[in-house]
């Protein structure tokens, strides 16, 4: 990201699809928007985080119908 290069470290986005013990299958993703309070990222990078965090939630909701 263009604020905190320390960003990297939670790049690319990644999505886990797991099973659970009762065979539920799950959708985990870290929200790039926490990603960002978590780097402490500023307006610069404001337009990608929001884009990302869209299209993750675009992304779920298609795979999982919630």
């Amino acid at each position: 990201m263009l604020d905190q290069q320390s960003t990297g470290i939670d790049l690319p986005l990644k999505v886990l699809v797991w099973e659970d013990a009762e065979h539920k299958a799950w959708l985990s993703y870290n929200d790039p928007t926490w990603i960002a309070q978590r780097h402490s990222l500023g307006a610069r990078s404001s337009p990608a985080v929001t884009v990302m965090a869209d299209l993750l939630r675009r992304i779920a909701h298609e795979v999982t119908g919630i």
